[in-house]
């Protein structure tokens, strides 16, 4: 259990200040950090505050004893005084969820969603404890990724009569009651300005054997490419590294500089490339195959090995992000075509692809994955976000300010885009299985692609059967060529 926090105190300040100045009587939002429980001590980073819904209003209001809802914009001295003894925090959960969810797409390696925090009076915090509580729980939720293993988030109290400061630590696994609470140790330092950088460029090529079963599990691409992200993951797991070209066995690398590049030692290809070369009854194969840039950042305070462990989550995390980005936009124009628009928005096959049937399919069909970049965003750290094939850099600003409250950048070069322009969607039947399945050419761009078996009669591939028949040839000619050789002897 995280016993203390340290918050940044330059970030924290100007949150501070901002709320003092804000004159709302309640604020909801989420606490952007780091939780290490070998250390049992968490690091807050910033504090991103929750925007309004679609139609205006804000996430977070105060009900007063009729369950009226207060619309008070009063000053900060009197806030305190018009609230009564019953007032209670209402709070639109699904909305702080979804921003949740999207703002842990944009966190590098060793930055995530760690909890919430709160702007409200003594009373208010006291009387609403089993609502924040569900809140902290739906938040984790909403933000969690496969590698996370702690079993609790931040609930940060920021009290404005007095102005005070607080801290207390949410079991996810106990039931939520008024006890659900335990006190952290809460205080400030420098923090930010002394993270190391890590950077990884990671390059994959996975090929899984698409079953000619109707009893297999899957049957749709999206779940196969999530299948075969998770290969990725089982991979990475045990993966030696080098950390500056020094291999890490352990925390015994003294490390002093503020940057620096790792390379896993991946293995050479597995036997289940060889399986998905054997299997006799297949529709195809899937590929994925790439390069991810990945960043992560490591307190001065954590061991080295933590780094590799944030390298690879997040190299996990920014290919399930993609995936899910590219199922949302497919759910969104689905739905722009079933609601009647069809005139402005009717589906090609790059949008709806992700929901392919892959029983039906019977051409290859590549797939570019949106790309990721890099933003600028406190004290040398960056966050990311993600663009389709056919976006420009202009779509970041309104994620950015919305969702991170973070000031976009004027000048579009200090926007890193590490990873290489994703090729267009194609569709081709030149290649076999065997071909797909054997083809291990470096890979230069992320993307997908699905390649259908051309079979033969007797369920053989096309180019295995034409193998046969040429040896067939051979092999008379020779018998002939040594028939007539014998002969004149």
């Amino acid at each position: 259990m995280v016993k203390s926090v340290i918050g940044d105190e330059n970030q924290l300040k100007l949150v501070e200040d901002r709320l003092a100045r804000s004159a709302v009587p309640s604020q909801i939002g989420l606490v952007i950090g780091k939780l290490n429980s070998k250390l049992d001590r968490g690091f807050v980073y910033d504090l991103v505050p929750t925007p309004p819904n679609d139609a205006g209003e804000q996430p977070c209001s105060v009900i007063d004893g009729a369950g009226d809802v207060s619309k008070s914009k009063k000053k900060v001295s009197s806030k305190a005084k018009s609230q009564s003894e019953s007032s209670s925090l209402f709070i639109d959960h699904d909305w702080v969820f979804e921003h949740a969810r999207q703002v842990s797409r944009m966190l590098l390696g060793g930055m995530k969603v760690v909890g919430i925090y709160v702007w409200v009076s003594e009373s208010l915090f006291k009387n609403s404890t089993i609502t924040l509580c569900q809140t902290v729980i739906g938040v984790a939720q909403a933000a969690s990724t496969m590698m996370d293993d702690i079993n609790e988030r931040l609930l940060l109290h920021i009290s404005y009569s007095p102005l005070r400061w607080t801290c207390r630590n949410c079991s996810l696994s106990a039931n939520i009651t008024s006890g659900s609470l335990w006190p952290c140790d809460f205080k400030t330092g420098k923090i930010l300005g002394s993270l190391q950088t890590f950077r990884c460029m990671y390059n994959f090529d996975l090929r899984l054997p698409i079953p000619c079963d109707d009893g297999s599990d899957i049957k749709i691409l999206s779940d196969a490419l999530r299948n075969e992200i998770m290969v990725c993951a089982k991979e990475l797991k045990g993966v030696k590294a080098l950390i500056d070209g020094k291999l890490v066995g352990g925390d015994d690398l003294s490390l002093t500089d503020d940057f620096h590049e790792v390379e896993f030692l991946l293995p050479f290809m597995q036997d289940k490339y060889l399986e998905a070369c054997n299997q006799k009854v297949v529709l195809g194969v899937l590929l994925l195959r790439g390069s991810v840039c990945s960043l992560s950042y490591l307190n001065s305070k954590e061991p080295v090995s933590q780094a590799l462990v944030d390298i690879k989550e997040d190299i996990i995390r920014s290919l399930l992000s993609r995936l899910d980005i590219m199922c949302d936009e497919a759910e969104r124009d689905i739905e722009s075509v079933t609601s009647g628009d069809q005139g402005t928005n009717s589906l090609s096959s790059e949008d709806h692809i992700a929901n392919f049937d892959l029983q039906a399919q019977r051409k290859q069909c590549n797939l570019s994955f949106p790309r990721r970049v890099f933003v600028p965003w406190l004290e040398g750290a960056y966050i990311c976000d993600y663009i389709q094939s056919k976006e420009t850099l202009e779509v970041l600003k309104d994620h950015c300010v919305e969702l991170m409250s973070v000031e976009f950048p004027t000048d579009s070069s200090e926007i890193l885009e590490p990873e290489s322009e994703a090729p267009a969607v194609i569709a081709s039947t030149g290649k076999t299985f065997w071909n797909v399945a054997t083809d291990h050419s470096s890979p230069v761009n992320l993307h997908t692609s699905v390649s259908k078996t051309r079979k033969t009669g007797n369920g053989r591939p096309a180019k295995t059967a034409d193998f046969v028949v040429l040896f067939a040839i051979f092999f008379l000619l020779v018998a002939m060529v040594v028939f007539n050789f014998t002969g004149k002897m």
